[in-house]
């Protein structure tokens, strides 16, 4: 039977297209709220209600999926608000199997991006039903028609078939509040996409009367209740305070369990119930053992639903313990057993994480979708106050056929038509294969294919070239025949003689860039600055000046010290060479080589050779 008093609905998009900015508009004029209610949740760079974690108000970008229920007449809506980045893809995939239906935003002057095509190829996975929201119809460089054909193009590329293709398409302003459905009406309000919740999203198909199955796909933390596994009921009902048997994903093994509480989700939070039946999305508490993609059924009826499938992940890096000679000074360095237990929590929630041991004992090889998402991980566990080193990313080979594999991604720029020669010459050197090239007024969009590895610190050098205006955007493609060998740093660094303060009097005479200020305390094999050869100097950074009678002319003229660059976590990660760790404390970041002592690195050197 079809439940028609429920509608579930992903909102997915490219990053920075407008979804977490229309679903806080959509919750404005719910008439829900009142509008002292959402203005106190609001928060971060955006002033976004549903961006509710520290970081992802921070960085302005959507890191968690997150859930709201609101009410259209006497219809309940599951909301599902997800990421955009790319490297939060695994949150998307498991995502959408709970809906039914989903907004697919676009840009009305960038049009579809790499992250566009692939939530739409995994919504035509799932049998979700598209509706297409061409959003910001407001900007001045808009191209709706174009947009709206390249829209109908991807569905083709992406083999929808005739009624998929057919797409629903609504024009609407996430900031402004407003949505039509013909670009001739004068959009009022967002009252189109009510409309289209009720009239395009499918009700759910369920079996009420069938034995219990509902599908682990999210998990919480309270600090009085314990974990909140987050899913939703495929058949049948589940009741508090009912037996249940779960069956974990993994292994297939059983165990009975107890559910303690039922709560589905009413407008911002969870509203304890005393059931929920098939069709609907809940939280409940009480199965402490749960883990994402497993299945709570009917007690003496365990039967599970098809596992959840999530894209492998692409890049990984060496997590170890921080034994630098600053270490316990600012936070608290995790051994290895407490590091290992903090990797194993995070991947109870972290579906598109993979964690094994390392050479040693102290290490371990974290892979992910790619730097932000490890970046992000990072961020967290400095944020809890633990200290951790970590290594350069490296991109996953894999053999195929007997023939050596590597990630390509596709890659879209977007740059001011004067910069395109320096954005194709820093692709083209680094193995990248020009696809195909747009103009949209002043601005170029190119588009290439690049291994993985090459995008390691191209970010860094692509702003640079372009003054800070080239916009990047790339997505996993395939894997390919492995080529040669990425290029690395150009330059060489400074690396610290001593272990003491930095003096102006020291540092006044070093050429190149500085990463370091006079007063601030460095370590022997700490990278202090960057020069322009390609060989590594170590140098004297922390020399004080003598203290004389003799006076010369211009022997006391001042020093004059250029501003040190601050390196991000992700900047410094892209920095790095394979020689060299990244420090990271609750205080900041430092970058050092793995061996800190001059003559260990040359016996080091000696015995490679």
């Amino acid at each position: 039977m079809k439940r028609n008093d429920i509608r579930n609905v992903a909102v997915i998009a490219h990053v920075d297209h407008g979804k977490t900015t229309l679903v806080d508009q959509m919750l404005r004029q719910s008439g829900l709220f009142r509008s002292e209610e959402l203005d106190k949740l609001v928060g971060g760079q955006h002033g976004l209600i549903m961006d509710s974690n520290d970081q992802e108000r921070e960085r302005g970008i959507t890191i968690l999926a997150k859930n709201c229920g609101i009410r259209i007449g006497d219809v309940k809506v599951n909301l599902v608000d997800t990421p955009g980045h790319a490297d939060f893809g695994g949150e998307v995939e498991r995502i959408l199997k709970m809906a039914d239906g989903a907004f697919v935003l676009v840009d009305s002057a960038e049009g579809p991006l790499p992250q566009t095509r692939f939530v739409l190829k995994k919504a035509f996975a799932a049998g979700l039903k598209p509706i297409v929201i061409i959003n910001k119809i407001d900007r001045p460089d808009a191209r709706i028609t174009d947009v709206h054909a390249l829209m109908f193009d991807l569905f083709i590329e992406l083999g929808a078939d005739d009624d998929t293709a057919s797409f629903p398409i609504i024009y609407a302003s996430g900031r402004a509040g407003i949505a039509t459905t013909d670009m001739a009406v004068e959009p009022k309000d967002l009252s189109p996409l009510f409309d289209a919740i009720l009239n395009n999203v499918p009700a759910p198909d369920v079996d009420q009367d069938a034995p219990l199955q509902m599908q682990v796909m999210a998990l919480q933390y309270d600090e009085f209740k314990g974990k909140i596994a987050i899913g939703r009921v495929f058949a049948g009902k589940i009741r508090k305070n009912q037996k249940v048997s779960v069956v974990k994903q993994k292994d297939g093994t059983v165990f009975p369990d107890t559910i303690v509480q039922v709560l589905e989700f009413d407008r911002l939070a969870k509203r304890e119930v005393e059931e929920v039946r098939a069709g609907d999305i809940c939280a409940v508490v009480g199965i402490d053992d749960a883990d994402i993609g497993d299945t709570i059924c009917e007690f003496d009826k365990p039967k599970a639903l098809p596992p959840l499938t999530i894209d492998e992940p692409t890049l990984d890096m060496v997590f170890r313990v921080n034994d630098s000679p600053f270490a316990s000074r600012d936070g608290k360095p995790l051994t290895s057993r407490e590091l290992r237990d903090r990797l194993e929590k995070e991947l109870q929630h972290n579906v598109a994480l993979r964690v094994a041991p390392g050479e040693r004992e102290s290490e371990f090889i974290v892979s992910g979708r790619g730097l932000l998402h490890l970046g992000v991980l990072l961020e967290t566990m400095r944020r809890e106050g633990s200290e951790v080193a970590v290594g350069k990313p490296r991109v996953i080979m894999k053999e195929i056929d007997g023939q050596k594999m590597e990630p390509y991604e596709h890659l879209v720029v977007e740059v001011p038509s004067e910069h395109q020669n320096s954005i194709m010459r820093l692709v083209l050197e680094r193995s990248g294969e020009f696809q195909r090239m747009e103009t949209h007024g002043n601005t170029m969009q190119v588009e290439f294919h690049i291994p993985a590895r090459s995008l390691i610190g191209l970010r860094t050098r692509m702003l640079t070239a372009t003054q800070g205006t080239a916009i990047m955007h790339h997505n996993f493609l395939d894997y390919r025949p492995a080529k040669g060998a990425a290029p690395g740093r150009a330059t060489g660094v400074y690396l610290s003689k001593n272990t003491a303060k930095i003096t102006a009097y020291a540092i006044d005479g070093l050429s190149g860039t500085l990463f370091v200020s006079p007063g601030d305390e460095v370590y022997e094999g700490q990278i202090v600055g960057e020069h322009g050869r390609d060989n590594d100097l170590v140098v004297n950074v922390t020399e004080m000046k003598p203290l004389t009678n003799m006076r010369a002319s211009g022997s006391d003229a001042k020093a004059s010290i250029k501003p040190a660059v601050n390196f991000s976590m992700e900047m410094a990660l892209e920095y790095i060479e394979d020689d060299e760790l990244v420090e990271i404390t609750p205080a900041g970041i430092r970058m050092r080589k793995i061996l800190l002592k001059e003559g260990d690195r040359k016996r080091s050197g000696r015995h490679n050779k």
